[in-house]
């Protein structure tokens, strides 16, 4: 049996966990990791109607890159993904966003193994999750539907949200 029907379940069930652990942030963002972390960010904002911008990750020879957008500086941001499977997009995404200036840097997904999680515990002010296997494997296996999507689609659904 799976933990979540599908990305934008998973969000919805994220939100109520993540309220406690914002309540004392000054202005959160959600910043999504595009492209799976957006439908779990939008999930989440049906109960905590937080702003989201996204992350664009690209994947080289040289491994994974993250270029986030400046205006992040000083702000409290959480990073939201579909899980994190080996950690190598949670650990450049937390790095980048440190050496970018925010004030703080929080990592919110559905599933992170107790493993990752101890991996990560030095790139992020706080992690959350929902679902702690012992030890990582495939994010599918987590979900009924692993409704990936791709980049075309999750950044046409960041543009389209109100007053974004």
């Amino acid at each position: 049996m799976s933990d979540f029907e599908n990305l934008a379940d998973a969000g919805r069930r994220l939100g109520p966990v993540l309220a406690g652990a914002v309540a004392g942030l000054a202005d959160p963002l959600l910043v999504a990791v595009v492209p799976n972390g957006v439908p779990v960010a939008l999930g989440i904002r049906e109960s905590l109607p937080l702003p989201v911008r996204g992350l664009v990750v690209h994947r080289s020879a040289d491994g994974v890159v993250v270029d986030p957008d400046p205006s992040l500086a000083g702000r409290n941001v959480i990073v939201v993904d579909d899980g994190v499977e080996t950690g190598t997009v949670a650990r450049a995404a937390g790095r980048a966003l440190v050496e970018a200036g925010v004030e703080s840097v929080m990592l919110a997904v559905p599933v992170c193994s107790r493993e990752s999680m101890a991996s990560l515990q030095h790139r992020y002010d706080q992690i959350v999750a929902i679902v702690r296997p012992m030890v990582h494997r495939s994010l599918s296996w987590h979900y009924a539907d692993f409704d990936t999507i791709d980049e075309a689609a999750a950044l046409a659904l960041l543009t389209d949200l109100p007053g974004e």
